[in-house]
């Protein structure tokens, strides 16, 4: 596959993107080495599906409620890659389903996976995603909640090789919420790149911590509209960057002319292990309302020399208090993860990098 192919830098939408890492991941040689996927599901009731290369192995997977359909590809440069069979989870009105894990397999090459969430008014659903292997895991999701729906999705990326990359588009009806936390812990690349329209009294949560090393590069671009009054939304990014790796988070809030009462609020923070990394922080705001309540901040540091210095005079190894600080510095954007089994599952994620670099 060209780089030609590939969005260009050049775009200001793609300014930070690791178009070659993209292309370098899609030509990876296939390999057979296995990987358990029963370790890769959390011991949940629901649902789990596993996707080996962009297909679903049903043979391996317990569907529930999720159907194999045919889904729509986005309209995205890389999104529209995905068009053909995919997966689909809907909800009747005042429907609860149990947690619906779904774990995506990669062994090489270039794959591409379309889904969908439809919850009707009233309707709950969680869903639990996790990337492994090596290669490109291309995926594009459409998400539609219905008034007073709820969704809560937590999304890990673990893949060893390669790069990993989500389109997210997502419409919240009257009263919905929608809750989605991410974290990047594993050696591949990653984009996270997302549309959000919140309806009327809608309230939305996204965000996520990307821990990079080595020469690795994670990004998230996400873009949030407010089309109606009396929103609320927060955006909660953490990044941490060791080696000569590099996060970039860029998150934008648009309030609409008629969105009053909107309450908005971003919170973008970089963490440097070493100062050979590279956080890219990018928060906007465009608010064509008066009567709102939007709020951002940027901030890119290292970690509180005095800090260390304090919990190594109590006789903590440096190396044991970076870590504890590092963990504190991520937890806020982790803690938002509503299943214990999961937030816990995804904290030792974070743990078990920490360990890896530090």
């Amino acid at each position: 596959m060209s780089v030609l192919e590939l969005p260009s830098t050049r775009e200001e939408a793609w300014r930070y993107a690791d178009v070659a890492g993209i292309a370098t991941a899609a030509a990876l040689p296939r390999d057979a080495t296995a990987i358990d996927p029963a370790s890769l599901f959390l011991d949940l009731p629901g649902a789990r599906i596993l996707i080996r290369d962009g297909i679903v192995d049903e043979s391996a997977s317990d569907l529930g409620r999720v159907r194999l359909t045919h889904v729509a590809a986005a309209e995205h440069a890389l999104g529209r890659r995905t068009a053909g069979p995919g997966w689909s989870l809907r909800l009747a009105e005042d429907a609860a389903a149990d947690p619906v894990q779904v774990v995506h397999l990669a062994t090489g090459g270039a794959n591409h996976l379309a889904s969908e969430i439809v919850l009707a008014d009233d309707a709950t659903a969680t869903v639990v995603e996790t990337y492994a292997g090596a290669g490109w895991s291309n995926r594009a999701l459409s998400v539609k909640l219905g008034r007073a729906a709820r969704l809560m999705r937590s999304v890990r990326f673990l893949q060893s090789a390669g790069f990993q990359s989500l389109r997210e588009d997502a419409e919240l009806g009257q009263g919905a919420s929608l809750v989605t936390t991410f974290l990047g812990a594993g050696h591949a690349g990653s984009r996270i790149d997302a549309q959000l329209i919140a309806g009327e009294g809608t309230y939305t949560e996204y965000g996520g911590a990307l821990l990079t090393a080595d020469e690795q590069r994670q990004e998230c671009a996400v873009r949030l509209r407010h089309a109606e009054p009396n929103g609320q939304s927060h955006q909660l990014w953490r990044a941490v960057a060791a080696d000569r790796s590099a996060a970039s988070l860029a998150a934008a809030v648009e309030v609409a002319r008629h969105a009053q009462k909107t309450d908005g609020e971003q919170s973008l923070r970089g963490l440097l292990l070493h100062r050979t990394a590279t956080v890219n922080l990018k928060p906007e705001l465009e608010i064509f309302a008066d009567d709102v309540k939007c709020a951002h901040g940027a901030t890119v540091g290292e970690l509180d020399a005095r800090a260390l210095f304090y919990m190594q005079s109590r006789g903590i190894p440096r190396a044991k208090a970076q870590a504890l600080l590092t963990r504190a510095f991520v937890a806020d954007a982790l803690d938002r993860i509503g299943l214990d089994e999961v937030r816990e599952a995804f904290v030792a994620d974070a743990d078990a990098w920490l360990e890896r670099v530090l």
